[in-house]
């Protein structure tokens, strides 16, 4: 342990002092009692998990790809809206990827930051995000392209699913508007949008205190909401049912992550841009991720990379960024070494890989097309 941590400075004594309390970070026991106190620990994570009442309210083609554009209720709140694209005039059913948007403190939009769906898309959309951290392209649709039906959803607390500014925080508002941090109208973002990802940044906090009330985490939501997602889509007939995997960057490789540890029907799982271990998280890069990250009581079982690797062999593939500002390299390799082991001890060590690309944050086109090479040997027939 350091002595010294930059973010907690005259409190960094108080990490020593929770290790006397108790055993913190693992490793975790790797058996079937792992994926059951993973469970436990989210929360959210029993019931039959079904989309209600599913609409399918459009349809579109568009540069050798079929939309459609669908809806359902999870039983609360508005109805998730998500599109499902794939190649047009496909026969037999395809393999499905379930394509998870990030966090990204941007939570106005959900699909829209990762696909291209039935309209054109809003100028900062794909100025922001799709130049920025997806190699200048909507990855879901080239994913599409490359013989996948891919589902793009809205998660909780995101595009369809968010929570309207109105119950937010009222300082939010008046702090946004007397200056606040410039960034959240960088790049043609609307000051309406961005007045609403600051709150919505706010309101992540009150969230998951509603969460901890509620006997659940954010992270158990969330993940509750995909599986939902992986459910409609396994249940589509134009989709394998048994060959379903799902890719994500960022908050979206966090709910790769969390689906890889408890959705037992998934196939394979690419984790992008967020893996480390807790502890190489602890001097600067605790407060820059989302509270999906961090699911109460899961610390006091294991670390990060136990919680991913709980269903090993299950097939993973984790890409590291080695110049990721939100991790440290030393946090990335130790989770690297810790899933090789996890793998190793299952028995196929050669159902992990890990792989370092230089850069910063992204999933740019090299690592698009290793994940999308990489999907295709897990779940074509």
């Amino acid at each position: 342990m350091l002595d010294h941590y930059h973010d907690l400075d005259i409190f960094s004594d108080w990490v020593e002092e929770a290790h006397r309390q108790r055993q913190l970070f693992g490793p975790a026991q790797q058996c079937h009692d792992t994926q059951a106190r993973v469970k436990a620990a989210l929360g959210f994570c029993s019931g039959p998990e079904l989309p209600l009442d599913v609409r399918v309210e459009r349809c579109w083609e568009r540069d050798g790809l079929a939309g459609e554009q669908v809806s359902w209720s999870v039983g609360y709140g508005p109805r998730t809206v998500a599109w499902v694209l794939k190649p047009a005039h496909a026969g037999d059913p395809l393999p499905g990827v379930a394509a998870l948007h990030d966090h990204g403190a941007f939570k106005y939009l959900g699909k829209e930051k990762i696909a291209h769906g039935p309209d054109e898309p809003e100028r900062y959309a794909a100025e922001h995000y799709w130049q920025v951290y997806y190699g200048g392209r909507p990855f879901t649709n080239a994913l599409a392209n490359e013989g996948f039906v891919v589902l793009v959803h809205d998660a909780f607390l995101w595009g369809s699913r968010r929570f309207p500014l109105s119950v937010m925080p009222e300082w939010a508002p008046a702090a946004f508007a007397s200056g606040g941090d410039p960034t959240w109208t960088l790049g043609g973002i609307p000051r309406e949008v961005g007045e609403y990802n600051f709150a919505a940044a706010q309101h992540e906090h009150v969230v998951e205190k509603y969460c901890n009330l509620l006997g659940t985490t954010m992270s158990g939501v969330v993940s509750h909401e995909d599986r939902i997602a992986l459910n409609y889509l396994r249940s589509r007939p134009d989709v394998l049912s048994d060959h379903v995997g799902c890719v994500g960057l960022s908050g979206g490789g966090n709910r790769a992550g969390l689906l890889q540890a408890t959705y037992d029907s998934l196939k394979a799982a690419v984790v992008v841009g967020l893996m480390s271990t807790y502890p190489g998280l602890l001097d600067h890069n605790v407060a820059t991720h989302t509270w999906m990250f961090f699911p109460s009581g899961w610390a006091q079982h294991g670390d990060w990379p136990d919680l991913v690797g709980c269903r090993a062999p299950s097939p993973l593939l984790v890409q590291y960024d080695r110049e990721d500002e939100l991790f440290t390299p030393e946090g990335m390799e130790a989770a690297h070494a810790r899933l090789a082991d996890i793998y190793a001890s299952a028995g196929r060590p050669d159902a992990y890989t890990g792989e370092f690309y230089p850069g910063p944050h992204k999933f740019d086109l090299e690592m698009q097309r290793a994940a999308f090479g990489w999907l295709k040997q897990q779940l074509v027939p």
